[in-house]
Parts: structure tokens; sequence; C-alpha cells
């Protein structure tokens, strides 16, 4: 535990797993830590009030909204369009393959921003469809736009004061430029779907299913407190969580099995027995794969890419490790560090995913914090874990790799609202020798 100095604010710095696990799991049970209202006022500046700038009955009811659509259960009926999805990334890497190289980052914000725009917005995730229900799904317009919103949202959490968006300043401009992309994208859709929710529907019969099943259409007919405004800023929100954070933990865990090579064909073979048995990757060659979801999670100990990204603000006079934290002042913490804790993970410089796999009584408990606690645990870890577990078991299938750039592309990393890959991850692709060019059409799931 150690302190940093935010102007004349201390923020408590917290960095092992179990005293954050605790801290936040108890300190958010018992009221003495909440969100602090610099971050809600951050959070919810981006357009207008969100999730994650509320606190008390104001999350609540926004919480218990969206829950069940993020459920693992409610997730099952989109693998196939997931796996479409994660095909359509494979068939631009053959094209690729060899010798070209491929920034594999971008590439996975692509994967990832089509299936959390299918998700909520009932966009088709193929590249080749088009959407009838509002514009086209233009990602690297909408990456730039919310990435811009990320940059503001940064400044506004470090002391920048809310009323400097209506200076005449750069910043000011493209946040509202920004604002603009992304409000004409989601307005059509949003006023469609508060449609849909009122019984005369005579004049809608043109509506895909795709839309009419879209999260956006069945959170807006069942929570009667979300209006257009509101309903626009939590899409927002979560384009940008379902986006960026499971898109950079699929770059570091592409460059981490380049690294490794044991990890790499045991992974491999794994993937393999699965599709010997299934044909493809589907719901039930899933259930094969907890070596490959071990995988995620050993990358996420080590790149845990919204490390500190979040904090908290003691209400009352508290005690964490024996030290007395005063009333309001910043907890935050560094899960980079928390994984990286010698006392919890044995030998923690090493990518060792059979740690999330031992059942022995020092190791069957390891704390996975990256996704939160209690709660506020992050509302889109099935998502992302489905993603990402059916992304890499394709790779894994099809292709050997290398980085360009060797280990550095695991070292020099930067961070604005997440940690990812300066250099966007290179890597040179080769179809296995087992495969050719000419290669069946893959299954669906």
């Amino acid at each position: 535990m150690y302190v940093i100095w935010n102007g004349n604010n201390p923020v408590v710095i917290l960095s092992k797993p179990k005293i954050i696990e605790n801290t936040i799991v108890n300190g958010m049970k018992d009221g003495s830590l909440i969100r602090s209202e610099q971050l809600r006022k951050a959070w919810n500046d981006i357009t207008s009030p969100i999730l994650l700038g509320e606190i008390g009955t104001e999350w609540q009811w926004r919480r218990k909204a969206w829950n069940p659509e993020f459920s693992s259960s409610s997730l099952s009926k989109y693998v196939e369009m997931i796996s479409l999805a994660c095909e359509q990334v494979i068939e631009t890497l053959k094209e690729a393959a060899p010798p070209k190289e491929v920034e594999v980052d971008p590439l996975f914000v692509e994967l990832t921003m089509r299936v959390i725009s299918c998700l909520v917005l009932g966009i088709p995730a193929d590249r080749n469809s088009t959407s009838h229900e509002g514009p086209p799904l233009e990602v690297l317009k909408l990456y730039e736009a919310m990435s811009i919103l990320g940059y503001r949202f940064l400044r506004q959490a470090t002391g920048e004061k809310i009323w400097m968006k209506y200076l005449p300043t750069k910043n000011s401009r493209d946040y509202w430029a920004a604002r603009r992309c992304l409000e004409e994208f989601l307005t059509p859709r949003v006023d469609l779907a508060l449609r849909l929710g009122e019984q005369n529907k005579t004049d809608l019969l043109q509506v895909s299913p795709l839309f009419q099943e879209s999260m956006l259409v069945k959170i807006a007919a069942k929570e009667p407190k979300y209006n257009r405004e509101t309903l626009i800023a939590e899409s927002v929100e979560l384009l940008i969580a379902g986006t960026d954070t499971t898109a950079h933990t699929l770059s570091f865990a592409v460059g981490e099995l380049s690294l490794n090579k044991r990890v790499f064909q045991q992974a491999r073979d794994i993937v393999d027995s699965s599709w010997q048995s299934f044909g493809c990757i589907n719901t039930e060659s899933l259930k094969e794969l907890a070596y490959i979801r071990a995988i995620i999670k050993e990358t996420l100990r080590l790149y845990s890419v919204a490390s500190g990204s979040t904090s908290l603000e003691t209400q009352r006079d508290t005690v964490i490790e024996g030290q007395v934290i005063p009333r309001g002042t910043r907890i935050s913490w560094s899960m980079l560090a928390a994984g990286r804790d010698p006392e919890i993970y044995a030998n923690p410089e090493e990518f060792l995913p059979e740690r999330w796999l031992d059942k022995s009584k020092e190791t069957s408990s390891l704390p996975m914090i990256d996704f939160g606690s209690g709660p506020h645990r992050c509302l889109g870890e099935h998502l992302s874990m489905l993603e990402a577990t059916m992304m890499l078991a394709l790779l894994l299938h099809y292709f050997d790799w290398d980085l360009v750039n060797g280990r550095s592309s695991l070292e020099q990393l930067q961070q604005n609202l997440l940690i990812y890959p300066s250099d966007k991850m290179p890597v040179r692709f080769r179809l296995r020798n087992s495969l050719t060019s000419n290669l069946e059409p893959m299954s669906k799931g």
C-alpha cells in the first residue's frame, strides 16, 4: 500500500490481490467505499448519466436491467454469431499469410466492435451485410470517436473542469465532433427501439429480426426509466467497454503464445482434439477448452488492461491492513502489481496457464480480480471470455505465428484509458503445414 498525490489530494494505491478483493467487496457492501465523485462526474459527462457513473438506487436499476442480457445463459445463443465474427478474422489472416505482417490489435478491435454492436444494437456481425435500422458500422470512424471520448474522461478524471468543453480549443472541437458522430450513429436505432416498445407496431414490419432481438430493444421495452438520452449514453458506454478490453487482451495472449512454445503446443493439441470430436468450435466444443480459458486468465494476470482505470472513495474513516484511511480519501489499485505478487502467484513472471487449473488447496482459490469483485463485477466478463476463447482456438487451429518485434511488443506498452501494445502487436502468420489454401469451409457453431 502506498500513496500518490493528485494535486493536494492523496490517492491510496493497493497492490496485493487479497487486500484489493477484500477491500472492494467489503467496502462496497457496508457502504464505506463508493465510486469517487470526481470519477462519477467524469463518466456521466461523456454524454449523459451511465451505469459506471451511478451509485445507490440509480446504479441498481440500471444494473438490474442489463445483468440478464450479459449472463452466460443469455450469451450462449450468440455463439454462432461470435464464431462468424472470429471466422472473418481468420479469412483476413489467410489473405495476408504469408509473408505479410499483420498488426493484430486493430484486427481484434474490429472483431470486438462488431460483436458488441451486434449484441447491443442488432447490427450484423458479417461485414458484408447491411443494417436498415441506422447508419452502417464504420469501425475506424467510430473507434476514433470513442477514443476521443475516452481521452476526455481521463482529462476530467485527473482534474480538468467540465466547463472547459465549451472553450474554443482543439480538444473541445474534437470532443463535440466525436460525440456528434456517435449520436448520429445511435439515435435512429435508439428511437426505433423506443417505438418498438409501444403498442402500435404496424409501421415497423420491416425491422430485422436481429434488431428486434437486440439488447437495446429488450432494455427499452422492459425499463421505462430509460429514454433517448440515457439509452444513447448507455450504448456509448457499452461500445467503449466492450471493444478495447477484449481486443488488447487477445493481442497480449497472441504475443505470449508466440514466445512460449510449450504452452502454444499444449493449447494446440487440446484445440485439435476438440476439433476432431466436434468438427468446429461450437457450444459443445467450448466445454473442452478450459486450457484456452486459462491462457486468457494468465494473460489478464500479467497484462491487466484496465489496471488503475477506476477508484473508490472512503465515506468514513476506514481501516485497511491496520492503517486508518481518512474519510474522503481516494482508493485505487494496481492489478499489474497484484498480478505479479510472489506471495500469491508462484513464479509470477512466468506464463503458466496451468496455475488456473491446479486443484490443489494452495492454488484452487487464486484471486481473479481483473473483472472486479462483488456486485460491481464486470458486466461483460462472460462475453469477453467467450470471444477470446473462440478467437484463440481458431487461430491455434489454422496458424503458426511469430512476433515481428519479439518480446518488445509485450514490454513497450502505452496507457490511455487502458493498457495496450504501443506497436499494435505486428505478427507474421503462416498457415499450418497440415492445412492448405483450399480448406473446407468452416462449419457453423
